[in-house]
């Protein structure tokens, strides 16, 4: 079994997944806009360019998400993805790469487990966590 994020977004999801693509070096292997959709014709023309579903796999790691209609969006509270990376550069880069425009909880440090962690919302209101361990 696995457990794969699936994000919400409110008209960002494409932005949000190119940044994802390129910061977390995945591949987008699947998306449809609500144009593209069977729906096409019940969506506003504002909000057809949305992504009724976006799939990016970057390593072990899947993230799936879409542009929520406004009256189904709910922002991100209390659940982080967490990331765990090999080196505390990378965590460096990621971290950020994540937190630029964005409202950083922890800054990238040092800490008691890890060569670094940090917490972050990025620009679209998703939650993150990069940590990279400490040897055992």
């Amino acid at each position: 079994m696995r457990a794969d994020p699936y994000l919400n977004f409110k008209g960002q999801c494409g932005e949000a997944f190119s940044l994802y693509e390129r910061v977390l070096g995945g591949e987008i292997v699947g998306k449809m806009s609500f144009a593209e959709s069977p729906m096409a014709d019940q969506i506003p023309a504002e909000q057809r360019d949305w992504l009724i579903h976006a799939r990016l796999v970057a390593g072990d790691v899947v993230l799936m998400g879409s542009d929520a209609p406004p009256d189904k969006y709910r922002a991100a509270a209390g659940t982080y993805i967490s990331l765990q990376v090999e080196t505390p550069s990378e965590a460096d880069r990621i971290f950020g790469a994540l937190a630029e425009g964005g409202r950083v909880e922890m800054p990238i440090q040092e800490t008691f487990w890890a060569r670094r962690f940090g917490s972050c919302a990025d620009r679209f209101g998703i939650l993150w966590m990069v940590n990279c361990d400490k040897p055992m």
